[in-house]
This record gives C-alpha cells, structure tokens and sequence, in this order.
C-alpha cells in the first residue's frame, strides 16, 4: 500500500511541476519523467532515460559549421544517470567524483529568466530573427553565407530567407530564433527528448550538454528553468552563465577526451 502512495504522490507532483512550467513559444514540454537536476555542488542527475550521444559539428565546403553528426551512444539506464559538469572526470561522460577535489565555481548563476526577454531582433521582408547573445555557444552555425543576420535583412530573395530560418534552427542553444512576421510563431525544428555531447573538431574543442525536446532542466531546491525545445549546458565548468553553457570552451580549448565515432547526420523533423 505504501508503494501505491509513493507513486501516487509523485505522479501528482509530477502533473502539478508540468502544470506551473514556462514553456517557451515554439517549444513543447517533454513527459514528465524526462528531467535533470542541476546539483548545487556536483553532477547533472538525468531522469527518464533519454538517449545521449555525440554530437559533432561538421563543415561544409567552404569550411563553415553546417550540420551536426552523430557519434558514439552512451547508457542513461540508471536512474538517475550522473553526467559531469566539472569538467574534471577521469570517466566522462559520466561523473566520478571529481567535482569534491577540483577547483571550479559549481553555482548557477543564471536567473530563471525567460530566453526572450533579453534580445536584440533583425527583421526582414517577412521574417525575423531573435538574439540572446548570452546564450551564444560559439557553434557557428549563424556566421554561414555571409551571416544569418545579413541573409534575414536580404530575405525578399527566397535563398536568402530559406537559409536564415535554417542557420537560427541550428543553433544548439536557442540563441537565434527565427520568427514568420505573418503569423508571429517561430520555426524550430521538433526534436524528441534526447541529449548530444557536442564536439568541435574545427576549434579543436568539446562544447556542452544539447539538451533537446522539452526536457525540463531544474536546481536541487525545485526551481524550475524556463522549458525551451533548444538548450546547452555547461560540461566544462567554466561557464560564467551556469547551468548554461556560454562558449568558454571555445576559448579554453577544453577537451572531454572521449573517443570519437562519426556517424550519421542527426535526424531532425523539419522546421514546424
């Protein structure tokens, strides 16, 4: 009986979180039992099993960021499936420990702010494009074909506008989000619960936890993140932006050290 209860109580608990979330315009909010927990000190606790796997930016032939590929698979079985976020584990992804002898600053100190509050917006003919330079993880997918803000400004050309919308949806934090003027809803790509390791053999670096479909992202006193379709999360612990990544990676050159396996371009439904 006493089990009952226990699951009872927190698959009330679970409806009432869903029921008071900030979701996001243009984003869905995952099932309940996809979330993670920022610990205030150590690891990323990851529930609900999402599949996890590399995910590595690729060029195109002018040597500009232009998809994601996908690498190596890891277990997320165990529930919760501790993920580092210090930087300093012997056995990344997974957290071992290092996080109580590494020198880092492990606070969030990111407000539970809305991502949309805080931008600056490019406008075309007949799109738009939002900007939260805070949340920018030095992806480059934004600086193709001369750049998503010069291709948003000459967007009367259809070429022009069709890769504006594409290089915002892929940018892996939801910096940049590109809008349709006409019915003021975004175009985002609609990806399933899943997390990627980002890898960027271009700058010679490893870049944050893709957080991807709604999953719900909150610290260890129930304060809840705004949901969002798009996010990253630091995995160097370096990030002045915590629990979000800000591309110091990028600068520091910092390594995860994972074997790599390149694959198959990842799948994503088109642009909704």
């Amino acid at each position: 009986m006493g089990i009952i209860v226990a699951n009872l109580r927190t698959y009330f608990n679970d409806i009432y979180y869903m029921a008071k979330q900030k979701v996001e315009v243009g984003s869905s909010q995952a099932e309940a039992k996809f979330r993670i927990t920022v610990t205030e000190k150590g690891p990323y606790l990851v529930f609900g099993r999402p599949p996890l796997a590399q995910q590595f930016i690729v060029p195109n032939a002018r040597g500009e960021s232009w998809e994601f590929r996908e690498g190596r698979h890891f277990n997320t079985d165990s529930e919760p499936t501790a993920l580092c976020r210090c930087g300093a584990s012997g056995n990344k992804p997974y957290c071992d420990g290092s996080h109580t002898s590494h020198k880092w600053d492990p606070e969030p100190s990111s407000p539970p702010e809305a991502l949309l509050d805080n931008v600056e917006i490019t406008s075309g003919k007949d799109i738009s494009i939002t900007d939260n330079t805070k949340y920018c993880v030095f992806a480059r997918f934004c600086d193709a074909y001369g750049g998503v803000w010069s291709l948003t400004e000459a967007s009367e050309d259809p070429q022009a506008r069709d890769l504006a919308i594409r290089e915002a949806s892929m940018c892996p934090s939801g910096r940049l989000m590109a809008w349709d003027k006409g019915s003021q809803k975004p175009y985002e790509y609609k990806y399933e619960p899943s997390l990627g390791l980002i890898e960027d053999e271009a700058i010679g670096a490893s870049g944050g936890l893709w957080v991807r479909g709604g999953i719900r992202i909150e610290r260890e006193n129930g304060q809840s993140y705004e949901i969002r379709n798009r996010n990253v999360l630091c995995r160097c612990g370096m990030s002045a932006n915590k629990p979000y990544c800000d591309g110091t990676h990028a600068s520091l050159r910092w390594r995860d050290e994972i074997e790599e396996n390149v694959q198959e371009p990842t799948e994503k439904e088109k642009v909704y």
